[in-house]
């Protein structure tokens, strides 16, 4: 393993490894991008659909068009945990996070259950306005590792108490927090709650000055920049649960905002509370649905989150464009379903409109008289499957596992195969961007084949901030705070 070494000295930054050295490009702001669970085939899945639907739609004679992201390629990363070959998204992300090679589960700690600081509480510390904006619960293990600490993924109470800064030792670290997972902000007395406990992060969280949105209408009115509503602090939470899959969302985008949306809404915000700054802002950004698709081998949604991926990977290009102080890296946390595309032709998801996962809520909340003719009539056609024999009607309502049965049915239609319900040890592509010489350098410095603990380095060498001074405050407030790691647990390797 190249082992490189960070050291924040001047404003021209040079970094010696085994095998290179590397004068960082200053830059004012950085915007990280996880596609959780996007591999390579992902990436070809929706170039291929996207290509065919523009050249005539004829898999026999196909004419490739680059997306976004392709344009953006300049090296891969791997991704192991230290105690396991495949990576779980908390593993992963602390690497991606904090620099350090951890087990599945952790948090925002390193094997022994210390404390690590992160690149986003790094840029914190130093004056940088931070964001975090994922199509996730907020406290989900990728936006957790950027500000919380706990020694399992599964304290969701306590991670976002983190997250807003109740129970971070360090107070609330990020400006900017827009996503799902509503639920975890309430107090047990609110019927829509999923804490255990009577604390209320919103309360607190206004209480320390942050604007609070929980509806779209309440998004909307920041995005028209209405009275104060615009200005950091703020925290957006559009759903309980995870937002909506970007197929579901979009036949009723009046419901949530989509990812998209919400990265335009939050780059804008640090850019105007940084234009008379000294300091600019980092922002991670996660397209985190593509990996539930890929746990759910669900083709079509899958698709659909790797498509806003691009939506998001070329707007940000354009941002830098014009914000040519912003630099960019992206790279999935690892790959998600083992996918392969083998007698492939993707253009059967042309006509699906549902996820999965509506699919089934839909059939679990029928309370009809004639469940054949719903699921013949309404939910198959809304699957991309209509006209299925009536015989494969019949296996499917004897076997009553409706999701499963139909993602293969789909998958097999689309030539899309998956090897597991889990992850996968595969190297992931790293992206990046900048305007200008910038771009060159990044592109020279970061080409190439890397560890996934090498990626906040890099980014600590551009801002010229210190994640080890963070860990230091974190260990001077104990360990006790972080909980303890569940040692012969559930193996949660194949987690999202």
């Amino acid at each position: 393993m190249r082992s490189v070494l960070f050291s924040v000295c001047t404003s021209t930054l040079l970094v010696s490894s085994g095998a290179a050295s590397f004068i960082f490009p200053a830059a004012r702001n950085f915007i990280y991008i996880v596609p959780d669970g996007y591999g390579q085939s992902s990436q070809t899945m929706a170039r291929d659909y996207v290509s065919l639907l523009r050249n005539g739609e004829n898999p026999k004679a196909p004419v490739t068009y680059q997306l976004a992201a392709d344009e953006m390629v300049i090296g891969t990363v791997r991704t192991q945990a230290s105690d396991n070959l495949i990576t779980d998204s908390a593993a992963s992300g602390t690497a991606f996070a904090c620099g350090v090679k951890t087990y599945n589960d952790a948090i925002g700690v390193d094997p022994k259950g210390q404390p690590v600081g992160s690149i986003l509480e790094a840029a914190k510390m130093e004056g940088f306005k931070t964001g975090l904006v994922v199509t996730s619960t907020i406290n989900h293990a990728t936006p957790a590792v950027y500000a919380a600490h706990v020694a399992n993924r599964n304290s969701y109470e306590k991670i976002a108490e983190h997250e807003i800064g109740y129970s971070h030792p360090l107070g609330p670290q990020v400006d900017l927090l827009l996503g799902g997972g509503r639920c975890y902000f309430k107090p047990k007395s609110d019927p829509t709650s999923c804490r255990s406990d009577d604390i209320d992060l919103l309360k607190y969280a206004k209480s320390k000055g942050f604007h609070i949105m929980q509806d779209r209408a309440a998004f909307d009115d920041l995005k028209k920049g209405h009275s104060k509503t615009a200005d950091l602090p703020y925290i957006g939470l559009f759903n309980d649960d995870q937002l909506k899959y970007e197929i579901d969302r979009s036949r009723t985008p009046k419901s949530e905002p989509s990812l998209l949306e919400m990265v335009d809404t939050a780059l804008t915000s640090l850019d105007r509370a940084t234009k008379r700054t000294s300091k600019g802002y980092f922002i991670m950004i996660e397209a985190s649905r593509i990996d539930h698709a890929g746990h759910a081998n669900d083709a079509a949604a899958h698709l659909h989150e790797v498509l806003m991926y691009n939506e998001v990977m070329s707007y940000v290009r354009a941002w830098i464009n014009a914000h040519p102080d912003t630099l960019m890296l992206s790279a999935a946390d690892h790959e998600c379903g083992g996918l392969t595309l083998n007698g492939f032709n993707p253009l059967p998801l042309k006509a699906v409109s549902m996820s999965i996962e509506h699919v089934t809520r839909l059939w679990a909340a029928y309370n009809g008289t004639d469940r054949r003719a719903y699921l013949a009539d309404t939910l198959l056609p809304g699957y991309g499957l209509a006209g299925l024999p009536a015989a494969d009607i019949d296996t499917l309502l004897a076997n009553n596992r409706l999701g499963a049965d139909l993602t293969a049915l789909l998958s097999r239609k689309a030539g899309v195969n998956w090897s597991t319900g889990g992850h996968t040890a595969s190297d992931v592509t790293l992206h990046g961007y900048g305007s200008g010489k910038r771009g060159q350098s990044l592109r020279a410095d970061m080409a190439g084949n890397w560890d996934n603990t090498q990626l906040p380095g890099y980014i600590e060498g551009v801002l010229k901030v210190n994640m080890g001074k963070v860990t230091k405050r974190l260990r001077a407030k104990g360990t006790a705070w972080v909980g303890k790691r569940e040692v012969g647990g559930p193996d949660h390797t194949h987690s999202h």
